[in-house]
């Protein structure tokens, strides 16, 4: 730890001055968080390539059920990103928040072998939920903080696209697993445990604790307390961007749900089941950089309005029917391009809008209302699923979907929230109004 914070600040200097003419690299936080993501993902995939299959088909659950719980997975952290965004915006503890959060997580993954009822089970995800809701704000807070604005859409590509590897990776090891192993869902979960285990210990020993040696908050600068988070939302940016996110994530049906219906429509295997997920992290991987640099020179709104469209069109592949082999590679292509676009360029767009002593909190604020969305999706979904059957539910969404997309245009992000076509964007604290509770 001694030698990455001591080094932190002149790369981060570096990453910022390297001349005329040539692009600001990537910081090296920017690169050892992406390292994290990318062994802590590895872990967490193994676990969701194979829960679904594992609840269903193993323990019987039906549709509502597993709608129940995977909003209990998705959803559960938003209760407590707010927390988590605070406590690390007090005293800038955003690498001890980030490193809680990621070892509540992993220590959930062996606990899986244990709990055999949905109500035990309920509560392993909702523990691995409140980890991830930890870790989350604080960790993009610090690729924020360690990133110029211009190139801000680009760094959280490269962490994106580096957390997707490890998407990538671990289907595909949950996959042999399988294969292999006499106890496979036994075995998922004990190997999901030592992963996520050493990805805690790099983030331990690579991460700095301060990405940049920041200045003293200027007089009247927002101090961190929940009150200053909420008062972000009278920051007119920040309050169109978190309505445009809370509104899409009601019509943002889980992967969980895609690749179950991937699996009816096209009678995948069991043992093939595991792989799906990896066609979505492949695209992911591919599009995530190269769409992180387009936000940055065409718009952070226009290329997250363009993601919401490409999952319209996967909604619309799904509920037409079409069993043709090409349908799974445009379903998951598609959908890893929607989270390419929308995932880590969020977090670029309303960063360039929310100051540095609250940026974790800020983060966390949109997160937030997101992840509460997306959480009252799932529930609906599992439920229309399991009352009108799937073909009635993911044609509600689809139309939810297009209403939502709609809406969210018609306000308009991309012509409010984004730097101008030279990069430049107004000071984050200029944009807090006078008057904002602290």
């Amino acid at each position: 730890m001694y030698v990455a914070d001591s080094r932190s600040a002149p790369a981060t200097a570096a990453a910022r001055d390297l001349g005329p003419g040539r692009r600001a690299a990537v910081a090296p936080t920017v690169l050892a968080l992406g390292t994290v993501s990318l062994v802590t993902d590895v872990s967490s995939e193994m676990v969701t390539a194979v829960l679904p299959l594992y609840l269903v088909a193993g323990l019987g659950l039906s549709p509502l059920g597993f709608g129940l719980l995977d909003g209990v997975y998705n959803g559960f952290s938003a209760l407590v990103r707010l927390v988590g965004g605070h406590l690390a915006d007090r005293g800038g503890r955003h690498k001890t928040v980030a490193g809680l959060g990621y070892g509540l997580s992993a220590l959930c993954k062996p606990l899986l072998l244990v709990a055999g009822s949905l109500p035990l089970i309920g509560a392993v995800l909702a523990a691995d939920r409140t980890g991830k809701g930890l870790r989350t704000a604080p960790r993009d807070a610090l690729i924020s903080l360690a990133s110029p604005e211009e190139s801000r859409g680009r760094a959280f590509g490269v962490h994106r696209a580096m957390d997707t590897a490890g998407a990538l990776i671990g289907p595909l090891v949950a996959f042999l697993i399988l294969r292999q192993a006499a106890d496979g869902y036994d075995a998922v979960f004990t190997v999901s445990f030592c992963v996520a285990a050493a990805g805690v210990l790099v983030l331990l020993l690579f991460v700095p604790s301060r990405p940049r040696q920041a200045a003293a908050p200027a007089a009247g600068a927002p101090r961190a307390s929940l009150r200053a988070a909420v008062g972000l939302l009278r920051v007119p940016g920040v309050r169109r961007l978190a309505l445009c996110a809370l509104l899409l994530g009601l019509a943002t049906v889980s992967d969980a749900f895609v690749y179950l219906l991937l699996q009816r429509r096209l009678g995948v295997t069991d043992h093939w089941f595991a792989l799906l997920p990896i066609g979505t992290a492949a695209a992911f991987l591919l599009l995530a950089v190269p769409l992180g640099r387009l936000a940055d020179r065409v718009g952070r709104g226009r290329v997250f309005l363009g993601g919401h469209i490409a999952l319209l069109v996967v909604y619309g592949a799904l509920l037409s029917g079409w069993r043709s082999p090409a349908l799974p590679f445009l379903v998951l292509a598609l959908h890893g391009g929607f989270y390419a676009a929308t995932d880590g360029v969020l977090m670029a767009a309303a960063a360039g809008r929310i100051p540095s002593e609250l940026r974790s909190s800020g983060l966390a604020l949109i997160q937030t209302g997101q992840a509460l969305a997306r959480f009252g999706c799932s529930i609906a979904f599992g439920a229309a699923w399991t009352t009108w059957g799937d073909r009635w539910a993911i044609g509600a969404a689809t139309a939810l979907l297009a209403l939502c997309t709609a809406v969210a245009f018609a306000l308009r992000p991309a012509h409010h929230d984004d730097p101008t076509p030279g990069g430049a964007t107004p000071p984050p604290s200029a944009t807090v109004p006078e008057g904002t509770p602290v």
